[in-house]
């Protein structure tokens, strides 16, 4: 099924040079384009290759048009964020081809008679939804999932195959739940008393926003007493941790691996590297960007970009540093102590 570009300009903006009736059926990359494809260019080191690309249009930057359009034949649309216009092109195209599943519940799925499941959402093959939970319009549950008593799913948001969505929590509008992420798990909390550890109820929540996605396995602990917020937009990969209490920030996003200690309060738009550790009890403003595995054990204040590690080397070359790091407050003893010695002698001259 193919769009014309005229409606994709009417649809999301941007400058179109070049004739409106051309048809294309698909995005492609630029290597690979074809005569019924669209591609873009997001990153100006890749001119030549769009230049010489056979794409029916190619969306790119008004930076890049004018040497690409020198010899590239084909149509171009013109827009400030070329590649976050390829995202929303992209959704058209998966949405303009259809495939979503017809509504209804399926005969193998189990629904509590006092869940309240809308006549436009979809339950698949062997799904359970506990009693009082709802299901809004367009919600798409996929097989295996579980939807725990109480439990609110927001309109077109859907869960993919084997979720689990504990007792109580919410989730907003046109979120994404992927394969094996647990919504609503107790939170790690224990009292020690005489050496043994006494479970301490985990009676908050988990409150999603709106358009937030959830990678697979990917966990989200429910909080102890308040609730764990996850605000509109936030992104969370794969097989990261977020302990109980916790607030994450809108848009914010964080790569795979990522650990999230209980009760941090992380601020909007950060971006957080792959298998970065956030300690519990701290606060982050908004606008940080943690590098990939970088630790994080105190609070953070001010905006910006921030590392903590040290890059790979040899291990040989490694030891010694280590052993440096290791001495330094014998070190900075020594260097005080000369440091005293010499401005001693100075005052006796």
């Amino acid at each position: 099924m193919g769009i014309r570009l005229g409606e994709l300009v009417e649809r999301f903006g941007g400058q179109l040079m070049g004739d409106a009736s051309i048809e294309v059926s698909a995005i492609a990359p630029l290597d690979r384009a074809g005569v019924t494809d669209i591609s873009f260019l997001s990153n100006s080191k890749l001119r030549a290759l769009a230049a010489q690309s056979h794409a029916a249009a190619l969306i790119l930057a008004p930076a890049d048009d004018a040497e690409v359009a020198a010899t590239y034949e084909g149509a171009r649309i013109v827009t400030p964020n070329p590649y976050a216009y390829f995202a929303r092109a992209a959704q058209y195209f998966v949405a303009a081809r259809g495939g979503a599943p017809e509504p209804g519940v399926h005969p193998t799925a189990v629904v509590h008679h006092s869940a309240q499941v809308d006549p436009s959402a979809h339950i698949g093959a062997h799904v359970t939804v506990e009693a009082g939970a709802v299901i809004k319009a367009g919600a798409v549950i996929d097989p295996g999932c579980y939807i725990g008593r109480e439990a609110v799913v927001g309109e077109d948001t859907h869960f993919f195959a084997n979720v689990t969505f504990h007792a109580r929590c919410v989730i907003g509008v046109r979120g994404i739940l992927h394969s094996g992420a647990v919504i609503g798990g107790d939170g790690f909390g224990f009292a020690v008393d005489d050496g043994a550890y006494i479970k301490i109820p985990q009676t908050g929540r988990v409150v999603m926003g709106d358009d937030v996605d959830i990678g697979s396995n990917t966990t989200v602990d429910r909080g102890a007493l308040d609730d764990t917020v996850i605000e509109d937009g936030v992104k969370l990969d794969n097989q990261i941790q977020i302990g109980h209490n916790c607030r994450i920030g809108a848009h914010t996003a964080m790569a795979g691996c990522v650990g999230v200690a209980g009760s941090a309060k992380i601020g909007k738009h950060c971006t957080f590297g792959g298998a970065a550790m956030i300690n519990g009890h701290i606060e982050i403003v908004d606008n940080v960007h943690i590098t990939a595995a970088t630790m994080v054990p105190n609070s953070i204040t001010e905006p910006g970009r921030y590392t903590g590690y040290f890059p790979v080397a040899r291990n040989a070359e490694w030891e010694r540093n280590a052993v440096l790091l290791r001495n330094l407050t014998t070190m900075r003893e020594k260097i005080r102590a000369l440091e005293k010695a010499i401005k001693a002698l100075s005052a006796e001259k």
